[in-house]
């Protein structure tokens, strides 16, 4: 399916209207490649679903635009449709927050920054919506290391409500269990109940005092929470096992490796078991590729609370910022929309930031 360049809203419903949930993203991609091929100013790389193009102009400084195509399954929630209101014209549809609007912005501009004042890599990845070993920017990195070597500043088109949510929280799930002994309810005496244990550990997680973080400008808060819980046989069993989930979402002063110490030092008597460890992202406010960023959009960055891909440009030692058109909270919901003006407003910010040179 070719892909209408010429208007922003035909463009924007035509990415949501091509269905592609996680592993089926191929349609899409084969839309955005054939939407690029044709550009002289842009190198092109296709790898499996995700495709790769940028700028080869020598610039000073080099930028990451990033986008996914997946999206959660459909609901009932395509083709797109519009309706008008008091946010202008709205795209209705699956994906159309969560982040196929970024992903319009992206081609719209990838056509027409044809001499930017920076290069520009663009990358549009596939399978970020599902579990975290199929993520295809893990397989792009590794198959294209020079793609993402000297970046000075990565930008991750996911939902903002085109506002910059700088960095990222990194993110730690570990479990902890607790052993009895089993025994007939009737007769309690003769087994010990890991449940009534648990309740140590768990007063030991509410006692756990964490508040703000400030890192490069922006104020992280953190938080460890009990998340989930299990144990037990039957109703007439004492229970000789309880698991519970504990959840630590820490800021970026701190790496992965750092924030688990932390995390055992506060639950030094019990044994944690990782079953989650993702890396938080600096915003890198204070460069200068950042820093013009900011002045280019306008607005008071904020932190971004949750992790999103931008920790993986973080590991590779670019800063990034979260920036797209979507209120983050209609993602994944049935009734997912996305505003136009959004996508014009960050349409307009980054052509701001990329004019070419006078």
């Amino acid at each position: 399916m070719a892909l209408p360049t010429d208007n922003l809203l035909d463009l924007f419903r035509s990415i949501v209207d091509i269905e592609s949930v996680s592993r089926n993203e191929r349609e899409l991609a084969d839309a955005v490649e054939e939407a690029l091929r044709g550009c002289a100013h842009l190198e092109l790389v296709r790898d499996g679903d995700a495709v790769l193009a940028r700028t080869n102009l020598g610039r000073a400084e080099r930028v990451l635009i990033a986008g996914h195509l997946d999206t959660v399954p459909v609901a009932g929630n395509l083709p797109s449709s519009i309706t008008t209101g008091p946010q202008g014209i709205v795209v209705h549809g699956r994906g159309s927050c969560d982040m196929k609007g970024g992903v319009a912005v992206m081609v719209w501009l990838a056509r027409r920054l044809t001499a930017p004042n920076r290069d520009i890599t663009w990358v549009f990845y596939d399978c970020e919506e599902i579990e975290v070993i199929s993520n295809g920017l893990g397989r792009l990195t590794a198959n294209h290391p020079d793609w993402f070597a000297g970046i000075d500043l990565a930008v991750l088109m996911e939902p903002t409500g085109a506002q910059i949510e700088g960095g990222c929280q990194g993110t730690i799930r570990v479990d902890i269990t607790t052993t009895g002994v089993a025994a007939h309810s009737a007769r309690g005496w003769l087994g010990h109940n890991a449940i009534h244990d648990m309740a140590d550990v768990l007063q030991r997680v509410r006692s756990i005092e964490v508040g703000e973080v400030p890192v490069d400008g922006l104020v992280y808060r953190e938080g460890v929470n009990a998340t989930m819980i299990s144990g037990g046989l039957a109703p007439n069993v004492v229970p000789d096992w309880c698991t519970v989930q504990v959840n630590y979402r820490f800021a970026p002063d701190k790496t992965a490796d750092q924030a688990l110490e932390q995390l055992r030092n506060w639950l030094p008597d019990w044994e944690l078991v990782v079953s989650d460890l993702s890396s938080a992202a600096r915003p890198g406010l204070d460069r200068p590729a950042t820093a013009d960023f900011v002045r280019a959009v306008g607005g008071v960055p904020r932190a971004k609370y949750g992790w999103t891909d931008v920790a993986r440009f973080s590991e590779l030692g670019m800063p990034a910022v979260n920036f797209g058109p979507g209120d983050p909270a209609m993602a994944h919901k049935v009734d997912e929309c996305c505003p136009l003006a959004h996508l014009e407003s960050c349409r307009d910010a980054l052509q701001r930031w990329l004019a070419p040179p006078a």
